[in-house]
């Protein structure tokens, strides 16, 4: 095997691997965004009022909250939401 070949092998395994990146980006995207509406609209009286349920609703919160307003804007796009 030739060097060439070797580096053109290289090359498509890379593209490969960065078509299924990209591919799980836009699953992650859809997640994030689903999870964003549903955080959105939201009625926090109506929710069950226990310890795993809050827990797990700050979890939600503060993991978007550290998303990138672009990653965030992204995952909106993808679900078809806009942030008012």
């Amino acid at each position: 095997m030739t060097t060439h070949a070797l580096n053109d092998q290289e090359i498509a395994l890379l593209r490969n691997e960065l078509e299924m990146l990209m591919q799980e980006r836009q699953k992650l995207l859809q997640v994030t965004g689903s999870a964003a509406v549903l955080v959105a609209n939201l009625d926090i009286d109506t929710l069950p009022h226990d310890q795993e349920t809050i827990d797990a609703a700050e979890l939600l919160g503060e993991s978007l909250n550290v998303l990138s307003e672009e990653t965030l804007n992204d995952a909106l796009h993808v679900v078809g939401a806009k942030i008012e």
